[in-house]
């Protein structure tokens, strides 16, 4: 049934009036939530303020679409599995501007804003920095005004809750959606068909021929969309998040369940709820493998299929997607997309391979995160063949195209042709994803200025070689809203009395500060607002983890993903060298210094799980030595994520960024502490090259080996035996944790850590340690000349607009999307 909207009326956009707004929440509060005032409790309120909110969302939300529609632009379509946009409300309340008039509709009601947003649940949606980079990209979208679609799962559990039981890491659910979610709205008219495994048959009119092919899927789903409206600064644009969720074509076989056997008439039921249940599920059996390949498979065919019928919608001719949707594959996981939009062209659409490939090619573009071989993913041509049959033959077909050009025009030799090659043939032949969404994206970005260098010297080093023009780079950044004005508001007052409001629409407007830094009354106010932050925090961790800590002392923060590339290890190892330094050396004029950590590994990674309980083994020695009582102590933050992270990286002194040079691709974090005031000591590696460039070589602390540095040592005859017996410090610390000085009751526990230290150190813990350990001295020394680290401290903060996402995504918008702004 088509109903008639046209000359319909519509009703008049929502006020902003704290008078309104609290007579709306007292309405939605009764109606909505069917609870009167005087009885509901605060997460009743919770739930009536964000109805209230979203309705005036709803109002810009509308009028954007319209635009869009109206416009007939190109669109841009961000696919990604991970968004970790965290809690919306305070974001959304903050970037509408009516900040202080919800704050005084609650507060006549009897109501603190600030208890009730406490109550909203992150939304379980993504990890770590691919996830929030994501979130950020969304926001910054909205805010300069491209027309855009971000595309994902709906994970009921998401990654997991941390918690920490003894030290271990604990993996519960995370069940952030048991109450519902009221920032969503479910858009059943938009769901489509995806299947796996199955038969695939030629088309009779194309029998014999290479082209168009009928695919009869075993198993089918329905993938159903989920939307929530991502608000851009000020409410000018709101774009559209829609998130997929899988239910199955016959939720339950009813003769069977009737006959008593139950689980089997439920099987289709939980094999489609599996697929959006958790994120990043547990890849080291083959049942997991192939959850997380249908997984990515799921939601890029759905999201596809979706951006297809929308541009027949608005366009009419499929042969022109490419000229009106830029679709970014944010990392390998919709990498498959690459071969669904082929199939859609060439299956669905009638269309020649050939002009198949160059519309998808066209289409498409890639951001690669990474620069570790095992984390550009590739399945299992057997298990890829099962589950995706079609999208195997495409895969062939795609890569004799390559390889075709490869031989023909470039004279590849038969290394050559290897490294590129879309099958991985040195053992079990694999299929890889990396490579797919290279040859399928006419753009392939990095991330921070070293990462994009390196791209086309190692993973995609043949690839270059074939597509000279192809790889870019495009540093991240982060959106100040959120990372700076929302979970700093005290900052960011100060930054406005000082220079004025224009930063927060023109982040790069903070180096107006920089004439502050020398300023002896700024400087006060500015560390005076500093240890308001690190107060908050103390109170914070003594509630919520049972931690005490001096606000006083230096907060020294490494908060990110666990891995042994970012080495929290050397951290832990320094904190060991330190308590020994201070016990050993109680004379010394110590700086007294808190060591946080905050992270979670991933459930099938031992040596991330090992460092977690190294880190809380050490804090429990360390905490209770009165030998070292008010100069060090360790803290190990669990369930660490983006509400926790609006409360630690304004509280920061000390930014850690160590990762092993030449392998982390940008990082963000590190902006986020940078703009907060925060000095960095770190390697020369991923984004910290940048901000060096920005902040000046005397205001961050650079240590250790460079990239190439890297490289040569693990060319050559590298002997860490050698560096550790040379380095007292390190040696009695590594002894001190290899024989159990932190584990009495487990004297082996980490023998197999430091054996990976003495034995090969990879990660060059051992043959950085001495440079870090000078670096962090040289910290110490800085921290005593208060006046020194103030103006250090707000120099960072004053030259950090550069790393905004409105910059970044300008970047992508003009010079790979090739939308107009």
């Amino acid at each position: 049934m088509k109903l008639k909207s046209e000359g319909l009326p519509r009703p008049e956009p929502r006020k902003f009036d704290s008078s309104i707004l609290a007579t709306e929440i007292v309405e939605r509060l009764t109606y909505r939530v069917g609870k009167d005032a005087a009885n509901a409790h605060k997460h009743d309120w919770l739930h009536a303020v964000i109805l209230v909110i979203r309705d005036r969302i709803i109002d810009a939300w509308i009028r954007t679409k319209q635009e869009f529609h109206e416009d007939k632009g190109k669109r841009v379509y961000y696919l990604s599995l991970e968004f970790l946009i965290g809690r919306l409300m305070r974001d959304a309340v903050s970037n509408m501007e009516m900040l202080e008039q919800m704050q005084e509709a609650l507060g006549s009601l009897g109501v603190d804003l600030n208890v009730v947003a406490e109550l909203e649940p992150d939304a379980a949606l993504g990890n770590g920095g691919l996830g929030r980079l994501a979130a950020c990209f969304m926001e910054s979208m909205a805010t300069i005004g491209v027309p855009a679609y971000g595309y994902g799962i709906r994970y009921i559990n998401g990654m997991f809750r941390q918690e920490i039981s003894d030290g271990w890491q604990v993996e519960l659910p995370e069940t952030w959606l048991a109450h519902g979610n009221p920032w969503e709205f479910e858009r059943r008219e938009c769901s489509y068909e995806v299947g796996f495994a199955g038969v695939v048959e030629a088309a009779e009119e194309t029998l014999g021929t290479p082209g168009k092919m009928t695919w009869n899927p075993q198993e089918r789903v329905i993938a159903t969309p989920y939307d929530t409206p991502i608000v851009g600064w000020r409410g000018n644009q709101v774009n559209t998040l829609r998130l997929w969720s899988a239910q199955p074509i016959d939720p339950i076989l009813l003769d069977q369940f009737n006959a008593g056997e139950h689980q089997g008439a439920l099987r289709d039921s939980n094999r489609a709820s599996s697929l959006t249940r958790v994120l990043y599920p547990a890849d080291s059996s083959v049942a997991g493998q192939s959850l997380r390949l249908r997984q990515e498979y799921f939601f890029t065919s759905a999201s596809l299929q979706d951006i297809v019928r929308r541009h027949i919608q608005d366009f009419g001719d499929i042969r022109t997607l490419h000229e009106r949707a830029s679709i970014q594959l944010n990392d390998t996981h919709p990498a498959v997309g690459v071969a669904e939009l082929v199939r859609l062209l060439v299956d669905v659409h009638d269309i020649e391979f050939e002009e198949a490939w160059d519309i998808a090619r066209e289409t498409f573009s890639y951001t690669n995160h990474t620069l570790l071989p095992e984390a550009l993913e590739s399945w299992s041509v057997p298990l890829f063949e099962r589950l995706l049959p079609r999208h195997m033959q495409l895969v062939y077909a795609i890569n004799a195209h390559i390889l075709k050009v490869a031989r023909k025009t470039k004279g590849f030799d038969d290394a050559a042709v290897s490294a590129i090659s879309l099958i991985d043939e040195a053992g079990e032949r694999r299929v890889r994803m990396g490579n797919l969404a290279f040859v399928g994206s006419h753009k392939v970005n990095g991330v921070s200025a070293l990462h994009t260098e390196l791209m086309k010297q190692t993973v995609f080093k043949d690839l270059h070689k074939l597509y000279p023009d192809r790889i870019n780079n495009k540093t991240n950044g982060v959106t100040f809203r959120r990372w700076l004005m929302q979970c700093n508001p005290e900052l960011t007052n100060l930054i406005e009395e000082a220079i004025g409001p224009a930063f927060k629409d023109d982040a790069e407007r903070l180096i107006d500060l920089n004439k502050f830094a020398d300023d002896t009354a700024f400087q006060e106010k500015f560390m005076a607002v500093k240890l308001e932050k690190k107060i908050q925090l103390s109170n914070h961790l003594a509630s919520y983890c049972g931690a005490k800590i001096d606000p006083a002392s230096m907060f020294d923060i490494q908060i990110k993903r666990i891995h042994e590339y970012k080495r929290q290890l050397l951290n832990i190892i320094h904190a060991v060298a330190l308590y020994d330094q201070i016990r050993t050396h109680p004379e010394k004029d110590w700086a007294p210094r808190v060591k946080i950590f905050g992270g979670k590994a991933a459930s099938s990674y031992h040596n991330a799980k090992l460092i977690i309980k190294l880190a809380n083994d050490v804090a429990r020695v360390i905490n209770q030595d009165p030998a070292v009582q008010g100069l060090l102590k360790v803290v190990f933050v669990p369930n660490y994520n983006v509400s926790q992270a609006e409360r630690l990286f304004p509280a920061a002194d000390l930014s850690e960024q160590i990762s092993t040079a030449g392998m982390e691709a940008s990082g963000t974090g590190n902006m986020k502490f940078q703009v907060n005031g925060a000095i960095t000591i770190g390697t020369l590696d991923g984004a910290n090259v940048e901000i060096k460039e920005n902040v000046g070589d005397d205001n961050i602390v650079i240590f250790g080996m460079t990239a190439d540095e890297v490289a040569a040592k693990r060319e050559g005859n590298y002997d860490p035996k050698e560096i550790i017996a040379n380095s007292p410090e390190l040696k009695q610390a590594l002894t001190a944790i290899q024989t159990g000085t932190f584990s009495p009751d487990d004297t082996f526990r980490y023998s197999g850590l430091i054996d990976g230290i003495v034995e090969h150190d990879w990660f060059m813990v051992a043959a950085d340690f001495d440079s870090y350990s000078l670096a962090q001295r040289r910290v110490d020394e800085i921290w005593k000349d208060k006046k020194l680290w103030a103006k250090m401290a707000i120099k960072n903060t004053a030259n950090a607009g550069w790393f905004s996402s409105d910059r970044t995504i300008r970047q992508y918008a003009e010079e790979i999307w090739k939308v107009g702004l």
